[in-house]
């Protein structure tokens, strides 16, 4: 059963005004079944198969002869030089648009090729796993507190839901192949079991602070191994490093990245919880909930085919905001709070507020999965995480 997307519209509205549109995402996030079913007059090539990967990446005009446009090109990581011939192509039908549409599993491997050939030809979208909105529009089910944490076990793959597949054997097999076709690819990585252990590691340090030593200690590997690793599960849509904000605020402050997964069932699976109860008696559970709220802000504005900045605030005396939106040098400042009073939360909004100015504060937002039973101050509002109402589009 098919799950619609909000992505659909800024697709078809790229495809309709480019010559070629890349479509980045996790594997399993749905790029080639939005394109197929977006686009079924496009004739449909994957480059999964070594042996037309191999005339992609070789014979890259001749390729495209035998797949003349409009075309879409799944996995164009196993040929990006097919991209210049790609370029060579639109460069001739200037006029067309809409002639390509590319996906790739890998934003480093495939964003070199589209700045090198495809720069000024292209528009560049990213699709991840569905959001909480987009399965609450499909499935007519209102997410409330027990319904986040079952959201936040299984996750958003379409297939978990489309398919009723069972989640624990979804990952099992997701790790497996992610870990043998893309890492090893890439990396070379020589133990798999390794950067296994090294994946949850870093589940375990979802919406804490990066540090590349501890990593490399835990592991027995060197640090500069770690941002390596790091690099391809940022690369790939996997995970997300969350940057600080600092502007000249005369204290001392943190300028570590957070680590957030973008899928917290892949995230729960990593760290063993395979029930609801087990997600419930976790000490991750706060950490998960809000590894779970920036996962739907990012595809809030992605799935608008659109790139917002966003960070996180924390001093060296603990004081913090979760994220920080900035609109034209202003802020909204969210929280995110599982079961803590949100009075508490209120020490990091007014510590920022009284270094920026309260002019430069749009908002003050706590998210918590039961919204309806809390109250806000004057100031400060509380929402919910799957509607995102509480988050203005400048």
């Amino acid at each position: 059963m098919w799950i619609p997307r909000e992505l659909n519209a800024a697709l078809v509205d790229a495809a309709s005004t480019r010559s070629a549109v890349v479509l980045t995402g996790c594997r399993q996030a749905g790029k080639t079944s939005l394109l197929v079913k977006s686009f079924p007059e496009h004739t449909y090539v994957s480059l999964d198969i070594p042996m037309v990967a191999a005339e992609a990446e070789h014979s890259g005009g001749e390729f495209l002869r035998k797949y003349p446009p409009p075309i879409i090109v799944d996995e164009v990581q196993y040929a990006p030089n097919l991209l210049r011939h790609v370029k060579a192509d639109i460069d001739i039908h200037r006029d067309k648009t809409g002639r390509f549409l590319i996906t790739s599993s890998q934003d480093f491997s495939l964003m070199k090729g589209v700045t090198e050939s495809l720069a000024g030809r292209s528009s560049v979208l990213t699709l991840h796993s569905v959001s909480s909105r987009e399965y609450e529009a499909w499935s007519g089910r209102t997410l409330d507190r027990d319904a986040v944490v079952e959201w936040m076990l299984m996750g958003g793959y379409p297939e978990l839901h489309s398919r009723g597949l069972d989640a624990e054997r979804f990952y099992g097999d997701y790790l497996a192949t992610y870990l043998e076709r893309d890492v090893r690819s890439t990396l070379g990585v020589r133990s798999l079991r390794d950067f296994d252990r090294f994946m949850r590691l870093c589940a375990a340090r979802t919406g804490q602070l990066v540090s590349y030593s501890s990593l490399a200690t835990d592991l027995g590997v060197s640090p500069n191994t770690v941002k390596s690793w790091l690099s391809v599960l940022n690369a790939s849509n996997i995970v997300f490093l969350l940057e600080p904000y600092f502007e000249n605020l005369g204290r001392r402050i943190v300028k570590t990245p957070k680590l957030y997964f973008l899928d917290t069932g892949l995230c729960s699976y990593l760290l063993g919880a395979r029930t609801s109860e087990d997600l419930l008696r976790s000490p991750m559970l706060g950490a998960i909930f809000e590894t779970h709220v920036l996962g739907q802000i990012i595809r809030h504005f992605a799935n608008q085919g659109r790139r917002r900045e966003m960070y996180f605030y924390r001093d060296h005396h603990g004081r913090e905001v979760d994220f920080l939106l900035p609109a034209a040098g202003r802020f909204e400042l969210i929280e995110c709070k599982w079961a803590e009073s949100p009075g508490s939360t209120q020490r990091g909004f007014l510590e920022l507020e009284s270094l920026v100015g309260p002019d430069r504060i749009i908002s003050q937002t706590i998210v918590t999965p039961d919204p309806g039973s809390r109250r806000a101050s004057e100031k400060v509002t509380i929402a919910d995480s799957v509607g995102l109402d509480f988050i203005s589009s400048p």
